[in-house]
């Protein structure tokens, strides 16, 4: 039997881009020799996102446990790097040397494929007859009737089934038994579709199954909490959790004669039962409108900020870190970048995003840090706004607005580059004194020309001398001319929105031909947003799709056109994040090109 388990990831799409990176698929063992009735755990890690994962048949071992998945997320500078795992617990049941397989997946439509593992098994302690049966031959295990379903059986245990969007929420896949088990396997984790989930991750002393007494319409069981993860409702609606699916060997009484068997308790067969618990739906309300404030983006639980700088006076062209903190419990990886209004003359670069959190059954909580790399370009006295976080608590049904403080920032004059070159001496004469100052007096005015007939006291002569104070004030106003025109920061901005967009749309050419997908997208996305910001005189800070339709239909009353380029931006944003396949790349390039000579011409 060699059944097959899909993975899938769900990402949460921020400002940033995703981490281009190269897709690594292996396989690693616990132990390389192991001794018989020895348990060992076999590891499968990609890092990507991947799908119809096929693991290899482990005929020669007693799969215990698995797969057992994980997966991991980093997210630096909008990049985001995701690792999964699955993993078995195996027992090795007969000595020798035997080979595991290699497993495949596939990413991005390409199938990788693991390496095998080699596995020494030496002699160890005895190992029961019934798991050597089951990893010579299944086929000798006898399947379980339906009475057996009331002595074992999974439930998905939820804390609320009536929450908000955004709200979390757990959910326990507990196991319910009355009877023994010799073994069991995972076979189906459910989806979770419609969700954004995080599976909640024991601590190294709790990995072992903790059993508990439960009482359960009257009757005692053992119960065991195999899965908990901690769901996020993406949309409103009802949506269903599926069933988990697992396969157990259970020992099942049978009748005996032997009045030795009679007397302790009986004689127990093997038999295989598969259990799947029942699907859940969960009643999910929208978010009220009412009271909703404008600095609302979707944050539910609750929460508070703090803002700080490294330093409130500094030189101009210098670095200034600004950092904002989230704190609290809620759906705090799903934040989306916090709004901050910085002074316009100060350059901003995209915030590097960390998270410092702990999931447990009461919910995630914890930090996501920001922190804004900045440059202020001239001398003066600035003040950076409070910054405004709205959040809605499902407790109270209202939503809460919190602000951090306000800084003042002194710029100081920043030390000028010199363009001054010095005067070399080399090239001096000194004076050649003969034997006295001024020799060769002439006497007579032979050769010699009147007052008048030169050069010097000519018209031309006035005219050069008056040439330079004419210069002078040509330059001086001049000087104060282009002072005033580039003054205007919001007409400097417009004017060079072309430039600055020529420029990413040629790299996105040398990577389109270079056949550079996720760069080709990330020069499209940059130059189209940086020109729109120039163009539009939106700060970067607030560029988004709503600022971005409002002031195109404001200073551009025409439809089409906005909605082209909504239609771009959000196929460029997709494609960052998963591939496209509906469009060429070639196609969104010319399509991006003639966007922004579209805007040019009629704006």
């Amino acid at each position: 039997m060699k059944p097959k388990y899909s993975i899938l990831i769900l990402l949460l799409f921020w400002t940033g881009a995703l981490l281009a990176q190269e897709v690594k698929f292996t396989a690693q063992a616990s132990k390389t020799t192991v001794g018989t009735g020895e348990q060992f755990q076999v590891d499968f890690t990609v890092n990507g996102n991947a799908s119809d994962f096929n693991p290899p048949a482990f005929s020669a071992f007693q799969v215990l446990s698995g797969p057992n998945q994980s997966t991991s997320m980093e997210s630096i500078n909008g990049n985001t790097t995701v690792t999964a795992s699955l993993s078995y617990i195996l027992m090795a049941v007969k000595e020798g040397e035997f080979t595991i397989g290699p497993a495949t997946c596939v990413v991005n439509g390409k199938k990788y494929t693991t390496g095998s593992l080699k596995i020494k098994v030496v002699k160890g302690r005895p190992v029961p007859q019934g798991a050597a049966q089951q990893a010579g031959s299944e086929g000798t295990i006898e399947t379980a009737s339906g009475d057996i379903a009331k002595n074992i059986f999974l439930k998905a245990v939820v804390d609320k089934t009536d929450v908000y969007q955004g709200q979390q929420l757990t959910v326990n896949f507990r196991l319910y038994t009355r009877i023994g088990i010799d073994d069991s396997r995972v076979d189906k984790v459910p989806d979770l579709t419609g969700f954004w989930n995080e599976d909640i991750n024991k601590p190294q002393q709790q990995q072992q199954v903790q059993w508990k007494v439960e009482t359960y319409k009257g009757q005692k069981y053992n119960t065991a909490d195999i899965k908990q993860t901690i769901l996020f409702p993406e949309h409103s609606g009802n949506i269903t959790i599926d069933p988990f699916q697992m396969t157990f060997l259970v020992r099942q009484p049978v009748q005996s004669r032997d009045i030795m068997d009679q007397f302790f308790g009986g004689s127990f067969k093997q038999v295989k039962y598969v259990a799947k618990s029942t699907p859940v739906v969960i009643h999910v309300k929208p978010l009220p409108e009412t009271g909703k404030p404008d600095s609302f983006t979707g944050a539910v639980g609750t929460f508070n900020i703090e803002t700080s700088v490294d330093r409130k006076e500094l030189k101009a062209n210098e670095t200034l870190n600004y950092k904002v903190r989230i704190t609290g419990a809620g759906n705090i990886k799903l934040l989306n970048t916090i709004n901050v209004n910085f002074p316009a003359d100060f350059e901003k670069y995209d915030p590097k995003i960390t998270d410092s959190t702990t999931e447990r059954l009461s919910g995630v909580s914890g930090s996501r840090f920001y922190n804004y790399l900045l440059i202020p370009r001239h001398e003066g006295e600035y003040t950076i706004d409070p910054v405004k976080f709205s959040y809605f608590n499902p407790a109270t049904n209202r939503y809460y607005t919190v602000a951090s403080k306000a800084f003042k920032i002194k710029v100081n004059k920043g030390v000028a580059e010199s363009n001054v070159t010095a005067l070399a001496g080399e090239n001096k004469q000194d004076i050649k004194m003969l034997d006295k100052d001024i020799r060769y007096i002439k006497t007579n005015d032979t050769g010699l020309a009147k007052n008048g007939d030169g050069f010097f006291g000519s018209i031309p002569f006035y005219l050069l001398l008056l040439l330079g104070p004419v210069a002078c004030i040509a330059a001086f106003n001049y000087r104060n001319r282009m002072m005033k025109f580039n003054s205007d920061i919001v007409a400097v901005k417009n004017r060079r929105a072309s430039r600055i967009a020529a420029k990413h749309m040629a790299n996105a050419q040398k990577q389109l031909q270079a056949n550079n997908t996720a760069l080709f997208y990330e020069d499209v996305f940059k130059g189209m947003y940086g020109y729109l910001s120039d163009k539009l005189n939106i700060p970067y800070a607030n560029l988004n799709r709503e600022n971005i339709a409002t002031t195109l239909n404001a200073r551009l009353p025409d439809e089409v056109l906005v909605n082209r380029v909504l239609e771009t931006l959000d196929l460029c944003e997709m494609a960052r994040f998963a591939p496209v396949t509906h469009i060429t790349k070639e196609e969104v390039f010319e399509k991006a090109k003639g966007i922004i000579s579209d805007i040019e011409n009629k704006i």
